[in-house]
């Protein structure tokens, strides 16, 4: 399928701006393109409440919705590990929130690359950890957790499901965002569609040389779940791919491993888009589609 004709029309206004890949910025200019979403996205859905909140310094934000069913979703960001924050993605939060009636917790992490992995790695798993332990406070059953993440949130998501079956924690769905996998990973997708759609194929590799520590982290258990023998027994999945993303077949290749574990994992793509579509609300209505697809899933998996 031909590019979206919305999501081509802002990269058209971006090229002319004269706006750099990431691996031309530095991190501060990185943050701030990161930080301009929020002008992209429709305007935040009105939910019961929300309640700011840190964990060792780690801001977390709970978000009610008034159709609340007892279910909850812990949610963490995108942003390639070195930018990103709550205010960045508390419109798509709100709109997860009412989608599926679930209490959401939305959990950042310290940012690369003044903090490294796996920092974020234990960050994020320690939400998990606090979510369950206040279950009750918040009116959840802790039997219907599930974790969504994007992008880089993603991958934080998805090792935190593989160290929450290991420690005998049962969830109830994971939704993996577009999420890059794999520092390895060189599938057609890293070509075919590595320049020219917002993030590029040395954008990803940028991101990740900012987030691990040493080169030799990549093989590390925590830095992508496909260093994992044993991928079964894992919560049902669902992963989201974008059609123009380079990080693409690594998704699908992730897939295509839980399925072979023995893991229930359903993969839908996202024809015509491109990775961050999702945080594009405003500008891009068939963002929308992320949004259905999660909500969809979810609401099956987290009734009661």
């Amino acid at each position: 399928m031909a590019i979206d004709p919305t999501i081509q029309f802002i990269l058209t206004a971006l090229h002319k701006q004269g706006v750099k890949s990431f691996e031309h910025m530095s991190i501060a200019e990185a943050r701030a393109v990161i930080d301009t979403f929020p002008t992209l996205q429709n305007p935040p859905q009105d939910v019961k409440s929300v309640e700011e909140l840190a964990l060792n310094g780690v801001p977390l934000r709970v978000y009610t919705p008034a159709n609340a069913n007892g279910s909850a979703i812990l949610y963490t960001h995108g942003g390639g590990w070195v930018g990103g924050h709550l205010g960045v993605c508390d419109e798509p939060v709100r709109s997860i929130a009412n989608e599926t009636g679930a209490v959401v917790v939305a959990t950042s992490y310290s940012l690369a690359p003044e903090s490294r992995f796996p920092t974020q790695v234990n960050q994020v798993f320690a939400a998990l950890e606090w979510l369950i332990a206040n279950a009750a406070r918040l009116g959840i059953d802790p039997a219907r957790i599930a974790l969504v993440g994007d992008s880089a949130g993603g991958q934080l998501m998805s090792i935190t499901a593989i160290r929450a079956r290991d420690a005998g924690i049962s969830l109830a769905a994971q939704v993996l965002i577009y999420p890059v996998i794999d520092r390895r990973c060189n599938g057609a997708s890293k070509s075919e569609c590595g320049e020219g759609y917002l993030i590029t194929r040395n954008a990803v590799d940028w991101f990740w040389d900012h987030y691990l520590a040493a080169p030799e982290d990549i093989e590390h258990a925590y830095a992508s779940p496909l260093n994992t023998k044993d991928l079964s027994g894992l919560a049902p999945a669902l992963i989201l791919t974008a059609q123009y993303d380079p990080a693409r077949d690594e998704a699908i290749e992730y897939c295509n491993a839980l399925v072979a574990a023995g893991t229930s994992a359903t993969h839908i793509t996202l024809p015509g888009l491109i990775h961050g579509a999702f945080w594009m609300s405003g500008a891009v209505p068939r963002a929308s589609e992320v949004l259905a697809g999660l909500g969809d899933f979810l609401r099956e998996r987290l009734a009661a």
